[in-house]
C-alpha cells in the first residue's frame, strides 16, 4: 500500500510539472520497469528523449566502437590494464546528440546553488553527470526538496543527497533540446573509421587507439619480456580474466566491446559491415573469457583483420 501510494505520489508530482495527462505521466513514470540497455549511456538517452530513437541508432551517431588500450604501473603495486571498446574520447551522450541533430546546451558550475537553480528551471530532459566518473542519469524533475532520478529505472531521492554525489566533481548537466536537422549519420561513420585507422589525439598516445591499438594488445599478449602479460601478472590470472570481461562486456561498452550494437545501427542505417562487426563481436566476447595468451592474441588479430575490412567497406 505504502509503495502504491508512493508511485501516484510520483505520477500526480509529474502531472502538476507538466500539465501531462495521468496516463503519459505514468507512463514516463513506470520507466522502472522497462529493461536496460545493452550499454548505460545509449539506453539513458534513448529514454530520455521517450524512444523517438532506437538505442543502436544513438550509439552510432555517438560513435559507436573504438579501442583504448593502456597499462598503467605504478612502483609497489600491481599494474592495471585497460580497454575502452567504444568510441573514446569524445564524449558520446553530446556526440549522439550533435549526429543527431537534436540542440542541447551542456552546462559546467562549482557552485551547488547555481546547479540547483538551473535544475529546478530545466523545461525539458535533463541528464546530469555525477561525480569524478562523470557517470550520466537521467532528471525527470525536482519537487520541493525530492528530485525524480532515472538511471536503470526511477526512484525519488533528497535533493540534498543528489547534489551531494553530484558535487564530487563540477556539476555538469546536458539540457536537451529540440530537434533541428536530420542525422547525420555519414558523418558519425565517417569520424569512428577515422578514429580506428588514424590519429585520434595527435600525440604519442595514438599508438594505444584503434587497430594501432590491437596491434599493440597482441603484441604484448606474446611478448614475453618484462612488457608481457605473463610476466606482469604472472600470479594472478584472475585480475586478468575479470579486466577482460569487465572491459569487453560491461564498463563503457555493451557485450561483444559493442559490436553487435554498433552493426545493429549499421543495419538500420542500411550500409555495410554489419557482418564483419557481428563475427569480431563474438571473438571479443571469447576474449573477454580470457585463457591462454597466444590463442587470445592470434583472436585480436582475427577481430582486428575483419574490422579492418569493414571499415573498408564503409569508406
Amino acid at each position: 500500500m505504502t509503495e502504491q501510494k508512493s508511485f501516484k505520489r510520483l505520477v500526480r508530482a509529474r502531472m502538476e510539472r507538466t500539465g501531462e495527462s495521468y496516463s503519459t505521466a505514468r507512463r514516463h513514470v513506470l520507466k522502472d520497469a522497462r529493461p536496460v540497455g545493452r550499454m548505460h549511456d545509449s539506453w539513458l538517452l534513448r529514454e530520455m528523449l521517450d524512444d523517438e530513437w532506437s538505442e543502436a541508432m544513438l550509439a552510432g551517431l555517438a560513435g559507436g566502437i573504438g579501442f583504448m588500450y593502456f597499462v598503467f604501473e605504478y612502483e609497489g603495486h600491481t599494474p592495471t590494464m585497460t580497454i575502452v571498446a567504444r568510441h573514446h574520447p569524445a564524449p558520446f551522450i553530446q556526440t549522439a546528440l550533435v549526429h543527431a541533430g537534436i540542440s542541447h546546451e551542456v552546462t559546467s558550475t562549482s557552485s551547488a546553488r547555481k546547479a540547483e537553480q538551473r535544475l529546478r528551471a530545466a523545461d525539458g530532459p535533463v541528464i546530469c553527470l555525477l561525480g569524478k566518473e562523470k557517470h550520466p542519469v537521467g532528471v525527470l524533475g525536482v519537487d520541493g526538496d525530492v528530485v525524480t532520478v532515472h538511471d536503470r529505472g526511477t526512484r525519488v531521492q533528497p535533493l540534498g543527497e543528489f547534489m551531494e554525489g553530484w558535487g564530487l566533481g563540477k556539476h555538469e548537466m546536458i539540457s536537451i533540446g529540440e530537434r533541428r536537422g536530420e542525422p547525420d549519420v555519414a558523418g558519425a561513420v565517417r569520424m569512428t573509421c577515422e578514429h580506428l585507422t588514424g590519429p585520434v589525439l595527435g600525440n604519442n598516445f595514438d599508438v594505444n587507439f584503434g587497430f594501432s591499438g590491437m596491434r599493440k594488445l597482441a603484441e604484448q599478449l606474446r611478448d614475453k619480456g618484462k612488457k608481457g602479460w605473463a610476466n606482469r601478472w604472472a600470479d594472478d590470472h584472475g585480475f586478468v580474466q575479470k579486466r577482460l570481461h569487465d572491459c569487453l562486456e560491461v564498463e563503457y561498452t555493451a557485450p561483444g566491446a559493442t559490436r553487435p550494437l554498433y552493426a545493429e545501427f549499421l543495419d538500420e542505417a542500411g550500409l555495410p559491415g554489419a557482418r564483419e562487426f557481428r563475427e569480431s563481436g563474438a571473438l571479443w566476447s571469447e576474449i573477454a573469457r580470457g585463457g591462454d595468451y597466444e590463442e587470445l592474441a592470434r583472436k585480436v588479430d582475427e577481430a582486428r583483420s575483419i574490422e579492418e575490412r569493414a571499415v573498408r567497406r564503409l569508406v
